[in-house]
């Protein structure tokens, strides 16, 4: 479509919250470029806006991967294993995802979200592990969480940056921050993955998607850097995790009931 000067400030203005929340806490990207895309940029086709966030997203995740790699805090050797796995139940996911109605699903997810986010707050105060790497102790904790992670990604039909975050934290006991970085090599997979399957059935609009990756690579620099501040001072990355985790997990729980 032809996207008009009012969307395509909408959209960078879009795709700089987006950038933002990957940048800062390493997710969000999929669960709010789509409502975005479609309330307030306007696209009318659900499937385009779905196809259209997926290619913004895994191009936003990259981008601010590639920030966290050059500041030191992507652990590889966790990170990369998680994800493969987490493929691996995405794929699996999806295809019961599909059974069952999408309204109950988000819902679920919601309530899922909220209980995340009491268990940030409650380890908020653990120091973390600074130097973590894949070992024969927690090989099998990282590929397990992965996949489980994987899984209700595909499930539920997100990206999954706010439950790869934690499950990281949990399998290896790194510190957030690392978390943070790390979990955008799977939330890049992902979305990467889903991008190519809408992209194939041109559900893809490549002007507006441009506009939300340009506004996504501003945004991301901002998270980026807010993330790194807020590493620094114990427990404060843990809190702002969580309360993001609250807010969109009562936002999908409203429209879900809506």
């Amino acid at each position: 479509m032809i996207i008009s000067v009012l969307q395509a400030v909408l959209g960078l203005a879009s795709g700089s919250l987006v950038g933002f929340s990957l940048g800062l806490v390493g997710g969000g990207g999929s669960i709010l470029a789509v409502p975005l895309m479609v309330y307030v940029v306007g696209v009318s086709d659900a499937h385009i806006a779905i196809g259209t966030s997926a290619i913004a997203v895994a191009a936003n995740a990259a981008f601010n991967l590639s920030n966290h790699a050059r500041g030191g805090t992507v652990r590889w050797s966790c990170a990369l294993p998680f994800a493969a796995a987490g493929i691996v139940g995405a794929f699996i996911g999806s295809i019961f995802g599909k059974m069952l109605d999408g309204q109950k699903l988000l819902a679920l997810f919601a309530l899922i979200m909220l209980v995340i986010a009491l268990l940030m707050l409650k380890s908020r105060s653990k120091v973390g592990l600074p130097d973590v790497r894949i070992s024969w102790a927690n090989m099998p904790a990282i590929v397990g969480l992965g996949l489980a992670t994987g899984t209700l990604s595909g499930f539920f039909g997100i990206g999954g940056g706010f439950l790869i975050v934690p499950g990281l934290m949990f399998a290896t006991g790194m510190v957030i921050i690392n978390a943070v970085g790390s979990s955008l090599v799977a939330v890049t997979a992902f979305g990467a993955t889903a991008a190519f399957n809408y992209a194939r059935s041109g559900l893809v609009d490549w002007r507006l998607a441009a506009v939300f990756i340009l506004g996504g690579v501003c945004g991301g620099l901002a998270g980026g850097r807010t993330a790194k501040a807020l590493g620094a001072r114990r427990g404060a990355l843990n809190m702002a995790f969580a309360g993001i985790i609250v807010v969109v997990a009562l936002y999908m729980l409203a429209r879900s009931l809506m």
